[in-house]
């Protein structure tokens, strides 16, 4: 467990300012459409980033990290042309703050959260009202996003308190700067469970699904999308259009979300 600690608070407290300094896009970017988007949808959407490229007249240079983490980058003035957030919550910051254009908002997704274990994992569970998650954590760790402001933790938490086992597993969750970080403790093993979307468990074959959340136990999942109040770039409205296009829809459910937004 010595080096499984320490691994655990490498990921979940000390990569949150090389993430901060690594997510603003180099300045040769000037000239592409840059997204700053969740982490979840990394494979996703380089997929309709790639698919999207002959329309727009160019790939977009994208940024993936914690949707909180690229909010607070964008109101600190990085450069961004298109936000996606994993929850209406950060967009909402942002829009509130006039830093979006709120006539291009849009509810582009939606999702899963899932229980996953490493693929060779012998656990069971069945994810309901008082199920005994702190007996199949053990002395291991629940590799979660940061509870407070990452909407996979927020999601997770929430499920977990309405499920009424959050009191029981508080002390044992391991929190991570993104989803991405979170789903990379449990595939090395060093965290026996965590909590992260459908789609991260469907992109990850190190590990496997052992129980899926109800969907009433927590806020309803959904990525929106919008372009920024300083957008400069001429091609942000194709990319837009693009990635809510028919085209992107395909890839986007081909990698386990669900669709909102009405295809153009």
């Amino acid at each position: 467990m010595t080096g499984t600690g320490f691994g655990l608070k490498a990921i979940a407290v000390g990569g949150l300012t090389a993430l901060l300094m690594a997510a603003v896009p180099a300045a040769n970017a000037d000239d592409k459409v840059i997204v700053f988007a969740a982490a979840s949808l990394k494979d996703a959407l380089d997929a309709v980033n790639k698919a999207c490229e002959p329309e727009v007249g160019e790939a977009a240079t994208i940024s993936y990290a914690a949707s909180s983490a690229l909010a607070k980058q964008i109101e600190g003035g990085a450069p961004a042309d298109i936000f996606v957030s994993a929850d209406l919550d950060w967009m909402k910051y942002l829009s509130d703050k006039k830093l979006t254009k709120p006539d291009t908002e849009v509810k582009l997704l939606g999702n899963q959260i899932v229980l996953v274990a490493p693929k060779d994992s012998t656990v069971e569970a069945k994810v309901e009202k008082g199920f005994d998650l702190a007996k199949l954590i053990g002395d291991g760790r629940l590799a979660m996003g940061d509870v407070k402001a990452v909407p996979a933790g927020k999601y997770g938490k929430a499920a977990l308190e309405s499920l009424g086992v959050w009191s029981s597993v508080e002390g044992k969750v391991a929190q991570a700067e993104n989803v991405r970080a979170a789903l990379k403790l449990v595939s090395t093993g060093e965290a026996p469970l965590g909590i992260v979307y459908a789609t991260d468990a469907h992109a990850e074959k190190g590990v496997k699904v052992v129980g899926i959340f109800p969907e009433d136990s927590h806020p309803p999942i959904i990525y929106p999308i919008a372009q920024t109040a300083d957008s400069k770039d001429k091609d942000t409205a194709a990319f837009l259009k693009c990635v809510e296009s028919a085209k992107a829809a395909a890839l986007f459910k081909e990698q386990g979300f669900t669709v909102l937004a009405p295809s153009n």
